[in-house]
Formats: C-alpha cells, sequence, structure tokens
C-alpha cells in the first residue's frame, strides 16, 4: 500500500495543494499549529471516512468555506486506484475509483493504514474501554463483517439493559430476558474470539517491535483479560457456554443494578513491561514506546491478514524518545511507507533516506 499523492481542498487549515510523498519515510515538520495532524488526519480519513482525533465531520471543512475534498492516489490491491471525500456540512460522500459509493465504510478493505497519535498514549493512561476500543479498531478494519458483529453486539446490548432497567420496575418482563441473552451471547462469544486472536498476533509482533526500540533492554507483553474468566484456548461453544452460564448466575445482580455486569464490553488488556503494569510503573518514555510498538505490531498483523503493507502514520512520535529510539523509527522501519511529524528540525537529520517536507501555517514547502 502506497500513497502516490494527496490533494487537500479548502480541508481544516490546509492551503489547497498536493503532496507527492516516496515510498520509504515522509518527514513533516514545523511548530505547533500549522497543520502537521491535519496532513496525517487526511491522510487516515481513507481507511474509513472517520478522524483519529473524534471530530465531527463539519469541523474539517476551513471555517469560511461551504465544503471540503480530499483526493488520493494509491497503490494498492495490485493496482493504482483513486478515491475521493467530500464534505459538505454534516454530510459525506465518496467515490472509489470513480464510482459513488453509498458510506465511507466503503473505503474498509481498500486502503489501509495504521495511526499514533499522543492520544494513543491513553491506551496505557486510562482505562480498560480505551483498550477494548484500540482493539475493536483494528479488527473491524481487517473485515467489514466484524464490524458487524460488533454492531451487533452494542445493540443487543443496549437493548438488554433497557430491559434490565423494566423489570427491576415490571418484574413480568424477566421471561423475556432469556431472548436477548441468546443474541448476546452469540455476537460476544465471536466477539471475544476475534479480540483473542487477535491480541495474541498483537503481543508477538509488539514484543519483537519492543526489542527493537528499547535495544533488548524490555520485554513487553499484552494479555487479554476476560470478565467470564474466558481463556485463549476456549473454542467459540465454550465461550458461549461460560458467558451463558455467567449471565445465568448474575441475572439476579442484573437486574438490581440494570446493567449487564459481565461480557466483552467488560473485558480488559493489560500492557506489562518487565512483568510490571505499564500505567503504574513504567516512565513517559517507556508508555510511549510500548504504545508505538503496539501501533507497528498492528501494521504487521494488518499486513498478514490484508496481504498488503499498510501505510504507517506517527504523529508527534518522537518527542520523549531517547536518540536510540528515534533512530529506529526513522531508519529501521522498512517495508512500508512512513509518515512521521515532528517539531524539531534537528530530527529530521538524523534521516539517512527519504522525503523533508516543511509545513509552515498549512503550506507544504
Amino acid at each position: 500500500m502506497k500513497v502516490i499523492a494527496l490533494k487537500f481542498e479548502n480541508y481544516r487549515n490546509l492551503k489547497n495543494d498536493i503532496i507527492e510523498p516516496c515510498e520509504g519515510v515522509n518527514i513533516i515538520y514545523g511548530d505547533n499549529a500549522q497543520g502537521k495532524t491535519n496532513l496525517l488526519e487526511a491522510l487516515w480519513m481513507f481507511c474509513g471516512g472517520h478522524s483519529f482525533r473524534s471530530s465531527k465531520d463539519n469541523e474539517a471543512v476551513r471555517w469560511d468555506e461551504d465544503f471540503a475534498r480530499l483526493e488520493m492516489r494509491f497503490f494498492g490491491q495490485e493496482r493504482e486506484q483513486t478515491a475521493k471525500i467530500l464534505f459538505e456540512g454534516n454530510k459525506k460522500s465518496v467515490e472509489i475509483n470513480g464510482v459513488e459509493k453509498k458510506s465511507a465504510a466503503s473505503l474498509i478493505e481498500k486502503y489501509c493504514a495504521v495511526v499514533f497519535s499522543p492520544e494513543h498514549l491513553n491506551l496505557i493512561k486510562r482505562g480498560p474501554s480505551e483498550r477494548r476500543r484500540f482493539i475493536d479498531s483494528a479488527i473491524c478494519r481487517e473485515k467489514l463483517k466484524n464490524a458487524v458483529i460488533l454492531s451487533k453486539f452494542n445493540r443487543v446490548l443496549n437493548q438488554r439493559n433497557s430491559l434490565l432497567k423494566d423489570i427491576y420496575k415490571r418484574p413480568s418482563l424477566e421471561d423475556t430476558l432469556s431472548i436477548w441473552d441468546e443474541h448476546l451471547i452469540k455476537n460476544g462469544a465471536l466477539l471475544i474470539k476475534n479480540r483473542m486472536e487477535y491480541v495474541k498476533m498483537l503481543s508477538e509482533r509488539a514484543a519483537l517491535y519492543h526489542d527493537g526500540i528499547s535495544k533488548n533492554s524490555e520485554e513487553l507483553k499484552i494479555r487479554y483479560i476476560s470478565s467470564a474468566n474466558i481463556e485463549n484456548t476456549d473454542s467459540t461453544e465454550e465461550i458461549e457456554n461460560k458467558l451463558r452460564n455467567k449471565f445465568c448466575e448474575n441475572r439476579v445482580n442484573d437486574i438490581r443494578t440494570g446493567f449487564t455486569n459481565y461480557g466483552p464490553h467488560r473485558d480488559d488488556i493489560e500492557i506489562l513491561i518487565n512483568d510490571k503494569n505499564a500505567k503504574s510503573f513504567a516512565s513517559q518514555g517507556q508508555q510511549r514506546s510500548a504504545v508505538l510498538s503496539l501501533k507497528l505490531a498492528e501494521a504487521d498483523v494488518l499486513r498478514e491478514k490484508m496481504n498488503e503493507n499498510p501505510v504507517i502514520l506517527l504523529d508527534d512520535v518522537l518527542s520523549e524518545l531517547d536518540s536510540k529510539r528515534q533512530d529506529f523509527l526513522l531508519n529501521e522501519l522498512t517495508g512500508s511507507q512512513v509518515f512521521i511529524t515532528c517539531c524539531e528540525k534537528s530530527n529530521k537529520e538524523q534521516l539517512r533516506e527519504g522525503k523533508i517536507f516543511h509545513l509552515k501555517n498549512g503550506e507544504i514547502f
């Protein structure tokens, strides 16, 4: 997967222009608030039409304009392709290879990328929901059907929780609970199985990347923690049975609290550095290295699943890393096209081979 050219028009603070990156490492440097993250966000948008910053679609349009447009030429699936995204108010339209699509989800499985931004440090700093969201986002970009499973699970979970609240007031409704249980169990088991398989693949690859980034001074481990005592070796049928038993055991408590207390929505991913919890014991630099290792491992898994080298987008990645860790990112990531943003001009001088862009007031030099 290679970006050949990206054209942007009225997109955030970026001046209307075209960027033509190289196939290797591309550095975009400049002061803060010049548009570096906006440029990476534009590249990421083609993964499915959503920002990694959770912003609204209308925020993509420059404040004094009525629309914004992104156009990309890229090489993927063994051929050159094109994609366009048009933002008009709260509406968004997508075109792939000249054909208009019903939704931006059509971009999934056409173009693939992995992004790191400082916000991803919340994978370690915050609670389980951040880590679940990271895993779910990754498996959904592998296959569209995984996104369907997740959507069904969340929808049924909300319906079951609503019913639990109603049962507390109207006990006669309890007889209908088993219907929702079975739907939740079926989709929940598939979701957990997908997550566990993904975490296993991610853990193996992240450990290798962390060895390289830390120069073999640290060991990184990642484990899936199930609220229903589900093991990595369990089959989908065994996961279903464990969820079913857990729901039965906790039905009274679920009704009392008005909430489903066990299931994939309560699971977590544990991140350890040298067998210690990274949130409690790791330094800022170690935490950043661990998250970077996770994102690079994500790229490896995506490469294996899609038979494509994903584009790697690294936003403000070099700060708080020592020179050896910076050198690994700049000069030892091979096979994928890489985009790295940084503030310091000196960072770019470490790059042995690649292309350098200076971004100032939204304009590329």
